[in-house]
């Protein structure tokens, strides 16, 4: 286990590196006992530092929710972070060319919450009767951590992951909200572009073979710590295709057919 300065030592260089814009090091290369509980701290404490700072949570994250995903990490669980309210877009919005460092982007679905959710033995059917709608979404990635070491070359892994507050850095919503009793998810899917040629395609059953499985597992991991998912919070299901990246001058439009489509452009 770390140690609490050395966790409040990662928080403080994960936080420096998103002020300025210059990735800090693995800290699975610093620290090679590190576990997901440490990770969590270490994100914990990011988190709060974010809060003391004036920052505002709004929601939550969830990663690696697919197959494809898990195996390139070698694990078998999500993994999350939270959303804050200076992350948040309008659908078709701008992005700053000086707001990220390695911005990728994921197209998801968002549940909007209506009733909050504790767990432990929350359900499928418990998420989709405490959720008001769900809507089309991209969340925007990035990473303060390297992802490669390149004196070891060796790749970061789930404890930098999830200590960079899941990667997450952004999320705008869009398209048409939707009654989660009115739409079987695993069908809802989108088409990503880029610059108008298509990257990805992908369904909702991409995420544990329903979206709302996800939600479950976050509000009874959260239970483990004392905490919920709250009334009126918004939570990113998972992405459903493979990250795509945003350089500078790219358009990322995701169609999402009858339910409307979300973009944005990276200056």
């Amino acid at each position: 286990m770390l140690s609490h300065d050395e966790i409040q030592a990662a928080a403080e260089s994960l936080d420096q590196a998103e002020r300025t814009r210059v990735q800090t090091g693995l800290l699975s290369l610093k620290h090679p006992q590190m576990t997901m509980d440490d990770s969590y701290a270490v994100q914990s404490a990011w988190v709060q530092k974010k809060i003391a700072a004036g920052r505002k949570p709004i929601g939550w994250k969830i990663g690696l929710t697919s197959k494809a995903m898990q195996y390139a990490l070698n694990i078998n669980i999500p993994d999350s972070g939270v959303l804050f309210d200076d992350m948040m877009f309008e659908d078709g919005a701008t992005v700053p060319a000086d707001r990220f460092i390695q911005p990728r982007i994921e197209a998801e679905i968002a549940f909007v919450m209506k009733a909050p959710l504790r767990g432990p033995n929350i359900s499928i059917f418990d998420v989709l009767n405490a959720t008001d709608y769900v809507t089309p979404a991209l969340e925007i990635l990035d990473t303060r951590i390297l992802r490669v070491d390149p004196e070891t070359k060796k790749a970061r892994t789930i404890v930098d992951t999830i200590s960079d507050n899941a990667a997450n850095a952004g999320i705008v919503t869009g398209g048409r909200a939707v009654r989660p009793d009115q739409i079987d998810m695993r069908w809802m899917g989108a088409i990503v572009s880029r610059n108008a040629e298509v990257e990805e395609t992908g369904l909702g059953a991409g995420v544990l073979n329903q979206p709302a499985r996800g939600i479950a597992w976050l509000a009874n991991r959260l239970s483990q710590y004392g905490d919920g998912i709250e009334a009126g919070q918004i939570v990113l299901a998972g992405s459903f295709i493979r990250p795509i990246e945003a350089r500078h001058g790219d358009t990322i439009t995701a169609d999402f057919g009858p339910y409307g489509s979300v973009s944005l452009f990276f200056a």
